[in-house]
């Protein structure tokens, strides 16, 4: 695929809602939703209309420098960016689905503009008084989506590593939490951190 049919590709859904008359679109998307330790991060983000960004991509598909480069990228040519957060006890609280489109919320809530159009990544929506779309595999179809993917991975990458000062025994500068090998290993021996979600099967295989 050619670098113009890629962008095209990535910005239909921005094209298509600026054609209904919306002007400020928000992409959004969420990090850490299946760790065993942490928050989980959401992010949104409004591009400005036809903004073409190289290399964008969802963040799953990109290196840590990658990531960082865009991270600043994106900054420096968004209209707004918010970002949300549920920690680990809100999630044993209201589950990680719920705490997911709270911290969705949390994100669109600081936004300024406010947006007129949200278009979100997965199959729910958040309850929110802004129309919206969900976007199964958005961060793939979607610039601004993969956009908040970035953001949201970045940033919660970078709180892991800053949760690794306090607790070195586990690892998270490397794994961010997720449910590694080694990670596991050292719940086994070290039991659970004040930021482990005690819901999760934190040892099973």
């Amino acid at each position: 695929m050619s670098k113009n049919a890629e962008s095209n590709r990535m910005d239909s859904f921005e094209r298509a809602c600026s054609e209904k008359g919306y002007t400020r679109i928000a992409g959004i998307d969420e990090a850490g939703r299946g760790a065993l330790a942490g928050p989980v991060v959401a992010a949104a983000v409004i591009l400005p209309y036809g903004c073409q960004i190289d290399n964008l991509k969802d963040s799953k598909q990109l290196t840590s420098k990658q990531r960082s480069s865009l991270f600043d990228e994106i900054y420096n040519l968004a209209v707004s960016v918010g970002i949300g957060y549920a920690d680990n006890k809100i999630i044993e609280h209201i589950n990680i689905l719920q705490a997911t489109l709270q911290a969705m919320k949390a994100a669109v809530k600081q936004l300024t503009p406010k947006p007129d159009f949200l278009l979100i990544d997965g199959n729910k929506l958040p309850e929110i008084d802004i129309p919206a779309e969900a976007i199964p595999k958005g961060d793939n179809l979607s610039i601004s989506i993969a956009a908040a993917s970035v953001i949201a991975k970045t940033t919660r990458d970078r709180l892991m590593i800053e949760y690794n000062q306090t607790y070195p025994s586990y690892g998270f500068q490397r794994h961010k939490g997720y449910p590694t090998v080694q990670h596991r290993q050292a719940i086994a021996k070290f039991g659970v951190s004040p930021i482990h979600r005690k819901t999760f099967k934190l040892l099973a295989n």
